[in-house]
């Protein structure tokens, strides 16, 4: 069986002209992609993360426009989608022109992905463990192709955020984005045993836990990376860790894609990497850190499973930047610079993408010169 292909601009250069940079790279990289095929006459939701608040490491939207163009020179109709925040106007689609995404810029109208009160979407039956419904966005469903412009960065619940996540996480609701959170699990609080010494607080070097307004545990899993230290430290083993609950999150991420998926005909999904200002944390919260590692570029596929161990394997750990981490942060043993961060295997999740069929992690690199 041939190896998918992933197509990979870089960040390099041989010389000092426009022609020889990565967004010239990366026109010509939408040019060798069979994108009038795919695109002519059709509606296209291209799904990015839009960010928010004083986030700034989002894709630039030079990018954008330069895709953007290319959809709509194909004969696509297209816009660009992502979350409302109903309750929050600096984040989302309500605080994307705060980032420079706004229509004169981009190129096309910005579409909030479940509508502005989240209402729009359509129910698809799943059933693993305690998630049993997906509620695939409507503007997603609705759409003939779908573009998956992913930024590429770490992220404290599973590792890793690129394609996956934008579908798994920003193609459905907020409800459902709840259920597949409430996945991660892991460690179990024992209340009769507990005096609330906050012992586990104290020592826990991440901030991942607290005590609520009502005087319950509860953990941060972003923050969490599994050392059991609060496990270790409470005088009454009033905490027990029940496994790594990240894998099941993991492959709630997977299950959510394939049902977004599903939704889509065969060569109507093409996913998009960009991986440059790659930080330790998720766009979503609303902040930017220094870059873990120089930009690397930007990378695509008709292969999920494919792009995400391409863009995973472009991430080397030796070539971690000085200042990237919070001071004081300590990498952990890990085989991923991500692994090391967190605590939790990247890879696992291309696993679950390939166990359902969500492509082949066998790949082979195609450079645009």
């Amino acid at each position: 069986m041939e190896k998918s292909v992933v197509k990979f601009a870089s960040v390099k250069f041989k010389k000092l002209e426009p022609d020889a940079t990565l967004p010239a790279k990366f026109k010509r990289m939408l040019d060798l992609l069979p994108l009038k095929r795919m695109v002519e006459r059709k509606s296209v939701a291209l799904k990015m993360h839009l960010g928010g608040n004083l986030g700034y490491t989002t894709i630039h939207p030079l990018f954008l426009r330069i895709l953007v163009k290319a959809l709509k020179d194909a004969g696509g109709d297209v816009f660009v989608t992502d979350l409302y925040h109903r309750n929050n106007d600096n984040f989302g689609v309500r605080g994307a022109e705060n980032r420079g995404y706004v229509k004169e810029v981009i190129g096309c109208k910005l579409v909030p992905v479940a509508g502005t009160d989240d209402k729009y979407y359509y129910s698809k039956k799943v059933n693993f463990k305690s998630l049993k419904e997906i509620q695939v966005a409507g503007q997603i469903h609705d759409a003939d192709v779908l573009i998956d412009f992913s930024h590429v960065k770490g992220h404290g619940d599973c590792s890793y955020g690129g394609a996956c996540k934008n579908i798994a996480m920003g193609c459905v609701t907020s409800e459902t984005r709840r259920e597949v959170h409430a996945l991660e699990g892991g460690i179990e609080w024992n209340e009769e045993l507990c005096d609330h010494c906050e012992t586990c607080i104290n020592e826990c070097r991440y901030k991942a836990n607290k005590f609520n307004d009502e005087g319950k545990y509860e953990l941060f899993f972003h923050h969490c990376t599994y050392c059991q230290h609060c496990v270790e430290v409470c005088p009454n083993n009033a905490l027990t860790f029940t496994g790594k609950s990240f894998i099941d999150f993991q492959k709630g991420l997977a299950v959510s894609t394939e049902e977004v998926l599903k939704t889509f005909s065969k060569d109507s999904v093409y996913y998009i990497n960009v991986l440059l200002n790659i930080t330790m944390l998720c766009d979503c919260w609303g902040m930017s850190t220094a870059s873990l590692v120089p930009d690397i570029g930007i990378m695509a596929s008709g292969d999920l499973a494919a792009i995400e161990k391409a863009s995973l394997d472009a991430i080397k750990a030796e070539n971690l930047l000085p200042d990237s981490l919070p001071e004081g942060r300590e990498l952990r043993e890990g085989k991923h610079l991500f692994e090391k961060i967190w605590g939790k295997d990247p890879y696992g999740q291309i696993s679950e993408l390939e166990k359902i069929g969500l492509g082949r992690s066998d790949y082979t690199i195609e450079e645009i010169e």
